[in-house]
C-alpha cells in the first residue's frame, strides 16, 4: 500500500523500521494515550514482524508508516482495525516532536479517503480519550461526527472517553 500527500508518505512496514517503531512506542504522548503500544527493541522488532503478516490477512490489524517527504524520516502511523462487531476503527499516533503541524490530519484525511475508495469501507469509527484533545481536533478536522460521550472501554479499562464515526451511507 502507498498513499502520498503533499507532505507525508504512507506505506506498509518494513523491517528496516523497528528502530522508528521503537522510539516512536516511547515517544511521551505515545505513552500517556497508547500504553498497549509501548515496546522495547525487542518487542518493537516482534510487533513489526507480526505486523507485516497481518497485510496477508483480511481482519488486519493493519498498520502503516508515516514518513515526511522532505526528510524521509519515519514520523508516526495509521492503523485500520477490524473490531469483533465487524465495524472498523482507525488509530493514529504521530510523534511529540512532528505534532501541531498538521500531520496527523493530513495522514488521517488521505488514509481515510483510501479506505473508503479502495478498500469500500463505508463507516469508520475513532475512539479518543477525551482529554486527548489534539486527537479529537484531528477527527473533527477529517468529518467524523461526535456519537458518543462518556465513559467507555479504552485500552481495558473504563475512562471517559469520546466517540466518532466517519461514514458516507
Amino acid at each position: 500500500m502507498l498513499i502520498e500527500t503533499k507532505r507525508l508518505v504512507i506505506k506498509d512496514l518494513t523491517l528496516e523500521m523497528a528502530d522508528d517503531v521503537y522510539i516512536n512506542s516511547i515517544d511521551e504522548d505515545n505513552m500517556k494515550y497508547l500504553p498497549d503500544e509501548v515496546f522495547t527493541k525487542e518487542e518493537a522488532m516482534e510487533t513489526v514482524e507480526f505486523l507485516i503478516e497481518q497485510y496477508k490477512k483480511e481482519d488486519g490489524p493493519f498498520v502503516y508508516a508515516v514518513f515526511n517527504k522532505e526528510t524521509n524520516k519515519y514520523i508516526g502511523h495509521v492503523e485500520l482495525i477490524l473490531l469483533p462487531n465487524k465495524n472498523y476503527e482507525i488509530g493514529y499516533h504521530i510523534g511529540k516532536k512532528y505534532t501541531g503541524f498538521g500531520y496527523a490530519k493530513e495522514a488521517v484525511n488521505d488514509f481515510v479517503k483510501y479506505l473508503v475508495t479502495e478498500r469500500k469501507i463505508k463507516k469508520i469509527y475513532g475512539i479518543s480519550l477525551k482529554e486527548n484533545i489534539a486527537s479529537i481536533k484531528v477527527l473533527e478536522k477529517c468529518n467524523f461526527k461526535k456519537i458518543y460521550d462518556g465513559i467507555g472501554e479504552y485500552q481495558g479499562e473504563n475512562k471517559e472517553i469520546v466517540k466518532y464515526i466517519y461514514s458516507i451511507e
